[in-house]
């Protein structure tokens, strides 16, 4: 009997929709939310095969008023929310400086807005009802690149470093209050974020060796277990926990360089 909801923010595909699959396999209905209704719809009719209700809720995260409206569509059906995976987040590639390939600052703020903004929007909203309840699971993904800097994402990187801090301080000021809370760092994985965010020419982007169902599965072991975070790959675990706790911001940054610098995959 599915008596536990999960909102997983994202999930229309990638590793949200495998994320929401394995809540659904595991008892919990989903409200699914994602921008894009096609892909949404599409990603319910899949998941209401394991039986449990699933709800499909569009929204656009890097709008203020998406996300109120999400919210009062939770209220209005009184939803308990016992599990929340924020994961909705996008990526960008491109010199920050420069032509021909210079990002462009109009995207670079709606960036920032889905991937910091709806973060703390969503924790604001959601969290105090799970505290109040005294329970609940919390996961959040970040990005290895969260880690270091990273030339030609440099917002990007610079986002995911924010999530990983808000993080760290959210969780520790709700120690003891019954939430378990994880963070999800994957690596690079087949997915289509590098095509999304341009980078379909780099060396990380033209290499996924990952799938999301693994980032997912990872992802789900940590949070029922109650893991403070988790990386998405072995390699990537490697890299965030030992590399670049080993070296400098200039060595990461020259590092990485290499591998997201537009045109490095024919290189």
């Amino acid at each position: 009997m599915h008596q536990k909801t999960a909102l997983i923010t994202g999930s229309s595909g990638g590793i949200g929709f495998e994320i929401a699959k394995l809540f659904a396999q595991n008892n919990y209905d989903i409200i699914a939310v994602a921008r894009s209704e096609e892909k949404l719809e599409k990603a319910c009719a899949e998941l209401k095969a394991f039986g449990g209700a699933v709800h499909a809720f569009s929204a656009d995260l890097s709008r203020y008023d998406d996300i109120e409206m999400l919210k009062a569509k939770v209220d209005e059906a009184a939803f308990a929310i016992d599990a929340l995976v924020i994961n909705a987040g996008q990526g960008l590639g491109g010199r920050f400086i420069g032509e021909p390939d210079g990002t462009e600052l109009a995207k670079e703020l709606d960036l920032i807005r889905l991937n910091v903004d709806s973060f703390v929007h969503l924790s604001k909203i959601f969290l105090p009802e799970m505290v109040r309840r005294g329970s609940g699971h919390v996961l959040m993904t970040s990005s290895i690149s969260g880690t270091t800097p990273v030339p030609f994402e440099s917002v990007y990187g610079a986002t995911k470093a924010f999530v990983n801090s808000f993080f760290w301080a959210v969780r520790n000021e709700l120690k003891g209050s019954g939430l378990n809370m994880t963070l999800l760092l994957p690596g690079a994985t087949e997915t289509n974020f590098f095509k999304n965010a341009g980078q379909s020419d780099t060396k990380v982007g033209a290499s996924q060796p990952t799938r999301p169902s693994e980032v997912a599965a990872r992802a789900w072991y940590a949070l029922m277990s109650g893991h403070e975070y988790v990386y998405g790959s072995d390699d990537a675990e490697y890299e965030g926990d030992i590399l670049n706790r080993m070296q400098s911001e200039a060595q990461k940054a020259q590092r990485h360089r290499l591998l997201s610098e537009p045109g490095s995959a024919s290189k």
